[in-house]
């Protein structure tokens, strides 16, 4: 059989952006169906491959969206949440192809399921984008979401404090007003896909707290103390106000995790 870890290498070194997302889907089919061997033989890349053609820009020098109900504000939105749920496919293999062999198949089941999500959430937003006259790449993106996984790459509780405990955190802050925002601008259509992002989003964050809250157990460390060290360590962005207290709430990050460095 194929090792797992070749194959989450091969996904993650798929720059095409369709043949990324069938190559996750294919990948996360054959895990669910014991058709890859749990072993680690193949290591992670550096950075994954992106589409050729993407425009990548350090986050000072990407342009202005312009107002958020006109056509050209309306597409940059869109084009804005694709990219990020692009990088997100790759987040997500990566932890699970990086960590896996030391964290357990439980862990690399979660986060495959993860990989899986953000690539239908990204092929639902490609398709919004279409819907528009426009398509992922049209758009300058920025390069500095994948730095996270750069960071943390030493370690498997660094890695959960910051890509599902802050950066998928602060989707479930964001996106309801997005939401309603699309929505009071007649767009149900977009409304749904956002709010299919965040119910799976609760999900996600939820992995990475759990998986996070075992580590600290292991290793006897109070949660919310070393998550706030990581974070000061790993994260130099902020957190800023307001939360969606209740949505970090189900997905087992309370407040006080995050009130304590604000």
């Amino acid at each position: 059989m194929t090792s797992l870890s070749c194959a989450i290498r091969d996904c993650l070194l798929t720059g095409d952006k369709r043949g990324k997302v069938f190559a996750t889907r294919k990948l996360v089919r054959d895990w669910r169906q014991g058709k890859l061997d749990f072993t680690f033989d193949c290591a992670m890349p550096q950075r994954p491959e992106w589409p050729e053609n993407l425009d990548l820009r350090l986050p000072r020098d990407m342009p202005r969206r312009g107002k958020g109900g006109s056509e050209k504000g309306r597409i940059a939105l869109w084009h804005a949440l694709a990219h990020i749920e692009f990088v997100a496919i790759d987040l997500a293999l990566d932890m699970a192809g990086r960590f896996g062999e030391s964290m357990g198949q439980g862990f690399v089941s979660d986060f495959l399921s993860v990989a899986a999500d953000e690539a239908m959430h990204f092929a639902l937003l490609e398709r919004k984008l279409d819907s528009l006259g426009s398509t992922y790449g049209a758009l300058p993106a920025h390069d500095g979401l994948w730095s996270a996984a750069q960071d943390t790459a030493h370690d498997v509780a660094a890695r959960l404090a910051i890509v599902p405990m802050v950066l998928e955190a602060r989707g479930l802050d964001v996106t309801p007003a997005t939401l309603e925002r699309v929505r009071a601008q007649g767009d149900e259509n977009g409304a749904k896909i956002l709010k299919r992002i965040l119910d799976d989003e609760i999900r996600h964050v939820a992995f990475g707290s759990k998986h996070f809250r075992e580590i600290c157990s292991a290793r006897g460390e109070n949660p919310p103390e070393s998550w706030q060290k990581l974070v000061k360590t790993h994260f130099s962005g902020g957190l800023k106000p307001p939360f969606n207290d209740s949505a970090r709430s189900a997905a087992g990050l309370s407040r006080d995790f995050y009130a304590g460095i604000v």
